[in-house]
């Protein structure tokens, strides 16, 4: 394991990944969905909620960023005339899995029961944007999604008592990234534009 410092390294490399991906929203470059953005901020608040009730303590600031870069994303694509706003079924089942995830963390108490919910949320949130990096790749900046991966693995090496809520969600962000960045570099499907 790693000292708990690192964790400002990884905050840091987040920060400017989601630096130059609000950057490129704010351009034009990329097209963000904004449902997925919306959720990709409710959820990761919600774990970080779960994980201070917890008693997570220094690694859970990565769950926090993870959600207030999302929301500063959010934001800025409505600047952005290319991003768009559809909602979709998978959608609908992300927001219930938050709102289930957010009821019974406060019925129960239960952090870990959240942590849980917030992941297959999230996880549900991913799905419209793994398909758009898959399938138009162009849409997306893969840099973002590396430098959220990379600081998902960072923070893993600075956990050392591991238990589910201290590791849960940075191992997910590290998982959930790279393959984001797998389909975005690689370009399986040569479309290129957003139709």
């Amino acid at each position: 394991m790693i000292s708990e410092n690192f964790i400002w390294v990884a905050l840091l490399i987040n920060l400017f990944g989601t630096a130059i991906y609000l950057l490129d929203t704010l351009k034009g470059k990329v097209k963000p969905n904004k449902v997925t953005w919306i959720l990709w901020t409710i959820n990761p608040l919600i774990a970080f909620a779960a994980e201070i009730h917890q008693q997570v303590g220094i690694q859970s600031l990565l769950t926090f960023l993870i959600g207030f870069g999302p929301l500063l994303i959010f934001l800025a694509s409505f600047v952005n005339k290319n991003a768009y706003w559809k909602i979709t079924k998978a959608d609908v089942v992300c927001g219930l899995f938050s709102l289930i995830g957010l009821s019974l963390w406060y019925l129960t108490r239960v952090g870990n029961l959240a942590i849980v919910f917030s992941i297959i949320a999230d996880a549900f949130a991913a799905l419209p944007t793994l398909y758009k990096a898959y399938h138009h790749p162009k849409t997306e900046n893969s840099f973002a999604y590396l430098t959220a991966s990379v600081s998902g693995a960072i923070t893993l090496f600075t956990i050392t008592f591991w238990n589910f809520q201290t590791y849960a969600f940075p191992a997910y962000i590290f998982l959930i990234n790279f393959l984001i960045v797998i389909a975005i570099r690689f370009q399986f499907n040569k479309n290129k534009s957003l139709t």
